[in-house]
C-alpha cells in the first residue's frame, strides 16, 4: 500500500499542508486581512469581492465557500474578519469550522474592534497564535486512499485531448486504484460529451443529476440570449486548434480515466465518499479550483496546452502540459512535461506514472511551480444579482 506525508486533523482528515488561513467574511474586510498577511509569515488570506448585497442561493454559496477553505484539511487553523454588518454571519462559519473540524479559530470585527488599524494590530497578534499553534503538527505516514486530487484543464490547445489529459486519466486511475479520489468539474466542457460521461454512472439517479447539471446551464445560456462560442472555446483554444466545444469536451473528459462516476455534488460541496465524482461548477479556471478547494480537495492536478500560472491560496496545483513548446516556453509554470507522447518517446501509461509520481512527491512536500511563485488567485462563483 502506498503511504504519503499529511497533517492528521482532529476530525480525522488529512491534509498536505499546513496553512493558516486569514478569511474575510466580505469584501470589505480585505484590506485589513491583507495587511496581517504581510505581517505574519506562515499565513495566507483570501481577498474576494463578495459578503454583502446577496440573498438566497447566492448568499448560501459564499458562506458554503469560505467556510469550506475553512475546513479543507490544508488549513491548520483560521482567523475570520468581518466587518460588523455583512449579510454573511461570521459567528455561522466560525461554529461550522469548529464543529465540523476541531481547528482553532480565531474571530475579529472591525466595527466592533474599533476600526482598521485596531483590528489590525489585534489581527497580527492573533494570526501569530494561530501559526504557533499550527506549527506543532508533524507530518506522519498515511495511506494514499486519504488523498482527494482535483482534476482540472485550462488554456487548452489540441494537445490537451490527445496528451496531457489522458496522461492525467492514467493517474487518476492510479490514484483511485490505491484507494484515493477524483474530482472534476467543468460542467461548460463537458457539454457534447456528457453522455460519454453519463455512461460511466454507477445509477439511473447520478445518470439523471449530471444531465440536470449541464441542462440548468444550457437553459441560462438560453435566458441570457448569448452565443456560448467564442467564450468557449475561447480565442486561445481556438488558435490553439480546437475547432468546436465537442472537441475540447472530449478532451476534457479524459482527466477522469476510466472509473466508474461514483455522484454528482454541487459547487464547494464535500464528496460523500470514495472513488470518482463529479462537481458542478464554471469552467473558469479560478472559480473552479476555488470551488475544489473548498470541498476538500488536497491537490489540483491542471492540465494546459498554451499554459497558464495560477494557482490557489491553501491547496497546490499542479501543472501539466503536452505541448513541447509550452513546456519549455513557460517552464517557469509548468510542473511535467508530457510532450514525449506526442514524440512518440513515452507512452501514455509512462506519462501518467511520470504525473502519479510527481503527485507524490507534491503530497510529500515539494512546492508546485504556482506555490514558489506565489501564485494565490481564488475566487467565488457567484449566481445571484447584487442588490
Amino acid at each position: 500500500m502506498t503511504t504519503i506525508k499529511g497533517y492528521l486533523r482532529p476530525n480525522g482528515k488529512v491534509g498536505i499542508r499546513n496553512h493558516v488561513l486569514l478569511m474575510p467574511t466580505v469584501v470589505c474586510a480585505n484590506q485589513v486581512v491583507n495587511r496581517i498577511e504581510q505581517q505574519v509569515p506562515g499565513t495566507v488570506a483570501i481577498p474576494h469581492q463578495h459578503g454583502c448585497s446577496q440573498v438566497g442561493d447566492d448568499k448560501i454559496r459564499t458562506h458554503k465557500v469560505l467556510a469550506g477553505m475553512g475546513k479543507n484539511p490544508n488549513v491548520g487553523a483560521v482567523l475570520i474578519v468581518s466587518l460588523g454588518c455583512e449579510v454573511i454571519n461570521a459567528q455561522e462559519i466560525m461554529n461550522e469550522i469548529i464543529e465540523e473540524t476541531g481547528k482553532p479559530v480565531i474571530w475579529l470585527d472591525i466595527q466592533n474592534e474599533g476600526g482598521s488599524v485596531k483590528t489590525i494590530q489585534k489581527g497580527i497578534e492573533a494570526a501569530r497564535s494561530l501559526v504557533n499553534e499550527a506549527d506543532k503538527a508533524q507530518r506522519q505516514d498515511v495511506p494514499l486512499k486519504e488523498l482527494i486530487a482535483g482534476v482540472k484543464c485550462g488554456g487548452s490547445d489540441a494537445t490537451s485531448g490527445l496528451c496531457s489529459n489522458p496522461a492525467l486519466g492514467r493517474s487518476s486511475d492510479l490514484i483511485i486504484k490505491a484507494g484515493g479520489s477524483i474530482l472534476m468539474g467543468e460542467t461548460t466542457e463537458i457539454i457534447g460529451a456528457e453522455h460519454l460521461v453519463a455512461e460511466k454512472a454507477i445509477s439511473d439517479d447520478v445518470r439523471s443529476q449530471l444531465y440536470r447539471c449541464v441542462e440548468r446551464f444550457e437553459k441560462e445560456i438560453e435566458r441570457l440570449g448569448v452565443d456560448m462560442r467564442g467564450g468557449n472555446p475561447s480565442p486561445g483554444n481556438i488558435e490553439g486548434g480546437l475547432s468546436s466545444i465537442e472537441e475540447k469536451s472530449l478532451g476534457c473528459i479524459s482527466k477522469a480515466g476510466t472509473s466508474p462516476l461514483q455522484g454528482v455534488v454541487e459547487y464547494a460541496e464535500e464528496i460523500p465518499g470514495k472513488g470518482y465524482y463529479f462537481m458542478d461548477s464554471p469552467g473558469n479556471d479560478i472559480e473552479c479550483v476555488s470551488g475544489m478547494a473548498a470541498a476538500g480537495v488536497q491537490l489540483v492536478c491542471f492540465t494546459t496546452g498554451r499554459g497558464t500560472p495560477t494557482g490557489n491560496p491553501i491547496v497546490p496545483v499542479l501543472k501539466i502540459t503536452g505541448n513541447e513548446f509550452t513546456a519549455k516556453r513557460m517552464n517557469d509554470n509548468i510542473d511535467v512535461d508530457t510532450s514525449g507522447v506526442l514524440l512518440g518517446k513515452e507512452t501514455l501509461d509512462e506519462a501518467g506514472k511520470k504525473i502519479f509520481d510527481e503527485i507524490v512527491k507534491t503530497v510529500n512536500g515539494q512546492l508546485t511551480k504556482a506555490e514558489i511563485l506565489g501564485h494565490q488567485e481564488f475566487s467565488i462563483n457567484r449566481i445571484g444579482i447584487s442588490l
